[in-house]
């Protein structure tokens, strides 16, 4: 039995790779670090959004904000500097990754660490709305 997808619709043409990316961030089930996404209102002024990640323990060092094509990672990675002994150990110095997939025009305004939180500030400006006259051939 074959499996029906929203984009196996024979009227949406090259969404095999958007097909893919979401295949895969679904199986990304990995809680941490939580996270929390708003809609910041302006009028006038395009769409803003930031995402804000808990990572307390990490510093501006620790973390890689970056685009791939049209994905944002975020990357954490603690170094120990020094062996310690811990009598109990309840924080977790652990790595992680976050993908968050963009919508075609979204940027990334910059991104703030800030009491333990990294918020990521993103917008969308207005398309410009293009409009091209296709020629049709005629041919005898």
């Amino acid at each position: 039995m074959s499996r029906v997808t929203p984009f196996s619709n024979p009227l949406m043409l090259g969404f095999e790779a958007m097909e893919k990316t979401l295949e895969r961030v679904a199986k990304s089930g990995d809680g941490y670090p939580p996270y929390n996404i708003e809609r910041i209102r302006s009028e006038g002024a395009a769409e803003r959004l930031r995402i804000t990640l808990a990572v307390a323990g990490f510093s501006e060092s620790d973390l890689d904000v970056s685009i791939e094509e049209n994905q944002l990672w975020v990357r954490g990675r603690q170094q120990d500097e020094e062996p310690r002994e811990f009598l109990h150990r309840g924080i977790a110095s652990r790595q992680f990754q976050r993908t968050f997939l963009l919508a075609d025009g979204m940027r990334v305004v910059g991104a703030e660490l800030k009491n333990g939180l990294l918020a990521i500030d993103l917008d969308r400006p207005e398309p410009e709305r293009l409009v091209r006259k296709i020629n049709i051939s005629v041919k005898d």
